[in-house]
């Protein structure tokens, strides 16, 4: 079995459990075919991730479940993360209870509220459900994906109880720094989805190249030590064995002060996905 990663662990402060720590670099399996998914996770756990994150909506618990069952490697060292969909905003317990089955666990390690949905205005009503789940001990750290301000605000003001983290598209052209300010100041931890932008641009970038050549390390790389360096958790994802490995290995150097100002200058505004402001901005 091998070793894992030499990741630090990012300390959940709001959870309500003692000690709740996430692998600073997980793997993501958005996008993983079904039929896939058994088979890359295996590759990233056996390359030593400690930290997997799926959603219900992604349509491979189940494969994930079973990666994590044949692995080899002790659930505890496991953090496992999944999310409730827009359309159990008000079944949240349910939904949970669905993707426990399909991941074949007994206890969760994060459960997040996938987007606002903020037509549905019942994003709260989830929120609360979530906290009473994590009471329940059934899951260890409850968060969020893809809230701005407003949205994490608002929890506090009717629930007194902000997320341990938000999960959101964060990479070089959209650097997130208002909302990732917010978090600082209450306790909440960022999480970068998209870390790549997709791999639209942002791996052929000029700038990124030459920080990358700087340190003998390729685009991906770099961007996945900036984002370890200014705090991010961090969940690339891949199907390719050697794509997976190339991501990991990224504790050997560090970025300069240098380096992190050629970084802040690439910011565009550029969403690869969907603004959380309007993804399901009128009721469905």
């Amino acid at each position: 079995m091998t070793a894992p990663l030499s990741s630090p662990n990012v300390l959940l402060e709001e959870s309500s459990a003692d000690d709740v720590r996430i692998p600073q670099l997980g793997f993501g399996v958005w996008q993983v075919p079904a039929d896939e998914v058994e088979a890359a996770v295996g590759t990233a756990l056996a390359t030593g991730y400690r930290h997997i994150d799926t959603a219900r909506i992604y349509g491979n618990e189940e494969g994930v479940g079973r990666a994590i069952a044949a692995s080899g490697v002790p659930r505890e060292e496991v953090f496992v993360t999944t999310k409730v969909w827009n359309d159990d905003h008000r079944n949240v317990a349910a939904a949970f209870d669905a993707s426990l089955k399909r991941l074949g666990l007994e206890v969760l390690d994060l459960y997040l509220i996938h987007w606002p949905a903020p037509g549905a205005d019942a994003h709260v009503e989830a929120w609360r459900q979530l906290l009473e789940l994590q009471q329940s001990g059934r899951v260890r750290a409850v968060g969020v994906c893809n809230f701005h301000v407003p949205h994490l605000q608002r929890l506090l003001d009717e629930t007194g109880v902000l997320p341990s983290i938000n999960q959101i598209e964060l990479h070089p052209y959209l650097q997130q720094d208002e909302l990732r300010r917010f978090h600082a100041e209450h306790g909440i931890a960022t999480e970068a989805w998209s870390p790549l932008a997709s791999g639209k641009e942002v791996l052929t970038d000029a700038t990124i190249g030459e920080v990358a050549a700087k340190h003998g390390v390729t685009p991906a790389q770099a961007i996945i030590r900036w984002h370890l360096d200014i705090g991010n958790v961090v969940i690339p994802k891949s199907v390719t064995p050697s794509r997976i490995a190339e991501n990991a290995d990224v504790f050997g150097f560090r970025l300069d002060q240098e380096d992190l100002d050629a970084f802040a200058t690439l910011e565009r505004g550029m969403r690869t996905g969907p603004d959380p402001d309007r993804f399901w901005a009128t009721p469905r």
